[in-house]
């Protein structure tokens, strides 16, 4: 596959090996090849990474427009990489309807090597990517946005706590917030291969090695969520997920709420408990009103904190593309985060709520 590179962007050495590279036919400028099940305006190129020099690969769609026009970041799941042309499809539907700048980085991979998972050449991998569009496009830096599901969902919530000056809005979806905790939870029965993937990622089992229990501290969304106050964030997981409904307990949603959220608005440890065991509020409980963003799929618990929001819906493992992208483009970066929508953009293409996160 052709691919685009940024030559601007390469060290003089690397420049001259890739001229040499081209011209004797062992790389190639692209040719726009289209990307199997993407829409034909996505692009792949390559861009220069900070943390190593490498090139890393992403996906990218321009804005027609030429004015400053808002970045979609949508990021792949646990088990994907950028190519990964399930529900993410969605995401580059939604910005060529509404003529926004949209990339789908592969920040190395799948979740199981030391690379990936999280690492500091993830974050930096993500920052390069955005950093790129700024300087080869017109982007509104006050409407740039991030999206992810499930392992794309842990990046997501990562991404608000390590970088929390870029985003204007952060919608992170079934994610997985503590490496440790889902470890213990993988370790056996039908996703015992996730605990598997965190072992070859940190190093080893966190309760034998004392190196990869720090990694998985380093990894994981809790030790940095603290400094994402500021960001308007938006954290959504089904209510059978963890159980029969898919891999990453519901739980992890509800702790990363209360990193961000003020003292007083923090989800007590029983109701937590209590909640995810019944898959039902605990009695007396209020359920909230219903919410046209999310279809079929009730709303069954929310809590606010200022900028940040967790929603327990009537679900399982999977993202609500409608509900994401409707309130991402109601945030504006520096504002109070937007709860209250007054318009629904309803895309013309058909929207795929397929199942992500394997």
């Amino acid at each position: 596959m052709n691919t685009r590179i940024d030559v601007s962007a390469l060290s003089p050495s690397t420049a001259i090996i890739l001229v040499i590279l081209i011209g004797s036919g062992l790389a190639k400028e692209p040719n726009h090849t289209k990307i199997e099940g993407w829409p034909e305006q996505v692009k792949e190129i390559k861009y220069l990474a900070s943390a190593d020099k490498s090139l890393q690969s992403m996906l990218l769609r321009a804005a027609s427009d030429k004015s400053k026009r808002p970045l979609l970041v949508g990021l792949h799941s646990w088990s994907g990489d950028y190519r990964q042309a399930g529900g993410e499809v969605v995401y580059a539907r939604w910005c060529i309807e509404k003529d926004w700048h949209f990339i789908h980085p592969n920040f190395r991979g799948p979740n199981w090597t030391a690379d990936a998972c999280g690492s500091n050449k993830v974050v930096k991998d993500i920052v390069d990517a955005v950093a790129y569009m700024k300087r080869k496009h017109q982007v509104d830096t006050d409407r740039i946005y991030l999206i992810g599901v499930s392992g794309g969902g842990h990046a997501s919530l990562l991404m608000a706590g390590r970088a929390p000056d870029i985003w204007a809005g952060v919608s992170a979806w079934v994610p997985i917030s503590d490496i440790q905790a889902w470890w213990e939870q993988k370790r056996s029965g039908s996703h015992s291969k996730y605990a598997d993937h965190i072992e070859k990622s940190v190093g080893g089992r966190p309760n034998e090695f004392e190196g990869a229990k720090r990694e998985c501290v380093k990894r994981s969304p809790l030790t940095y969520l603290d400094k994402a106050v500021e960001v308007n964030l938006d954290i959504n997981a089904g209510v059978t997920d963890g159980h029969a409904g898919g891999s990453v307990p519901f739980t992890h949603s509800l702790h990363a709420f209360n990193r961000v959220a003020a003292e007083k608005d923090r989800i007590s440890r029983g109701f937590i408990d209590s909640f995810y065991r019944q898959q039902a509020l605990p009695a007396g409980c209020e359920e909230p009103e219903l919410d046209s963003l999310y279809g079929n799929k009730n709303v069954l618990f929310r809590k606010v904190s200022e900028n940040t929001r967790v929603t327990i819906f009537q679900g399982k493992h999977e993202i609500i593309h409608h509900a994401g992208l409707n309130w991402l483009a109601c945030q504006r970066r520096g504002k109070p985060a937007v709860w209250t929508l007054e318009n629904e953009y309803h895309l013309k293409t058909e929207e795929s709520e397929a199942e992500s996160g394997k």
